[in-house]
């Protein structure tokens, strides 16, 4: 079984040429798969200390989603990353579904399963909270990989999981390994790794898997600095897609904050990635699908009903001091 690293994962975006085909060819003399071109090609520099993460949502069919997993799988084995464990998005808005997907990502090679709650139901679930625990047990119980649970408000109509509910699903499943705080709230990272690193909590409540440590992961680079020093696991980003070395840097520097010297040195580097960071918000994903376009050639074109970001729009962001000074400390490493 592959191992939850503590570190930096990104989530990587699917690349394609048109808005309806998964992906396509770019240039005449590559010749694997398309997708695989693309893993292969973002494989590089640094990702051999990152993870990998697919939060396949409701743009691709079953199909695809598997294609994905497969495909990802393939590509880290064949650049001998066969250690890098591969996380996918398996929530849907019915506890059935997600099992289903559960099973299907993990029979394609994925290791962990990452669930969110149905934010179609919100009014019903934030009205009843035992209904929303339920859901996560029950996915957990019968899902054949590990699942971290995701919390992510904005884009669940509001359902903010706080952390008395984060511990008491994880006290009710052992299967849970991990939780990706996207509410970035660092209090509520603080208290959930406060009880559950606790020898008291650990001894009541075992794991299905003990070789496998619970991860709190940031859900933005923005705040690893602070969260570092009470428990976080690392984070999940996007922005490691166009700097995956300065992402990996701060991670790595954060590992020595008792020495004053390297908290200057993380301070300096967190700086440079929340000013960067605030821009890749702003810009969403048909902006970042457009500045990896502009910088790999990978394709622009998001899914409907997202359009693809005006060269007019584009310039004007990325011509942001904060990302170009992202960029020229990444070309440094």
């Amino acid at each position: 079984m592959r191992l939850l690293p503590a570190g930096i994962y990104t989530p990587l975006p699917v690349s394609s040429m048109t808005t309806k085909t998964l992906t396509s060819n770019r240039t005449p003399n590559m010749s694997s798969s398309p997708p695989k071109q693309e893993l292969f090609l973002s494989f590089q520099g640094q990702w051999e200390k990152l993870s990998i993460l697919l939060i396949i949502r409701e743009i691709q069919s079953r199909a695809e989603r598997i294609q994905l997993i497969k495909t990802a799988r393939t590509a880290l084995d064949e650049i001998k990353l066969t250690e890098t464990p591969i996380v996918a998005g398996v929530g849907a808005s019915s506890t059935r579904e997600s099992i289903e997907l559960a099973k299907e990502a993990a029979e394609a090679g994925a290791d962990f399963g990452m669930v969110i709650p149905p934010g179609y139901y919100a009014g019903a679930l934030l009205s009843s909270p035992g209904a929303l625990k339920q859901f996560f047990i029950d996915i957990a119980a019968a899902s054949p990989i590990p699942i971290m649970l995701y919390n992510f408000p904005a884009l669940t109509n509001g359902i903010d999981l706080d952390s008395d509910l984060i511990v008491d699903v994880v006290k009710e499943a052992p299967n849970i390994c991990g939780v990706k705080l996207t509410c970035a709230n660092v209090g509520k990272l603080t208290r959930i790794m406060a009880i559950l690193n606790s020898a008291e909590f650990q001894s009541a409540y075992p794991r299905k898997y003990p070789e496998i440590p619970f991860r709190a992961i940031d859900g933005f680079i923005d705040f690893l600095l602070p969260s570092i020093p009470v428990g976080s696991s690392g984070a999940i980003s996007g922005l490691p897609n166009i700097a995956p070395k300065i992402c990996v840097k701060l991670w790595d520097v954060c590992q020595d904050l008792h020495d004053p010297s390297k908290y200057q040195e993380a301070q300096k580097l967190q700086n440079i990635i929340s000013l960067a960071d605030g821009i890749a918000l702003k810009i969403g994903i048909s902006g970042m699908k457009k500045l990896l376009n502009q910088h790999f050639g990978y394709g622009d074109k998001p899914r409907r009903p997202l359009l693809p970001m005006s060269d007019e729009k584009a310039n004007e962001f990325f011509a942001s001091p904060f990302l170009k000074a992202l960029l020229e400390a990444e070309a440094a490493l």
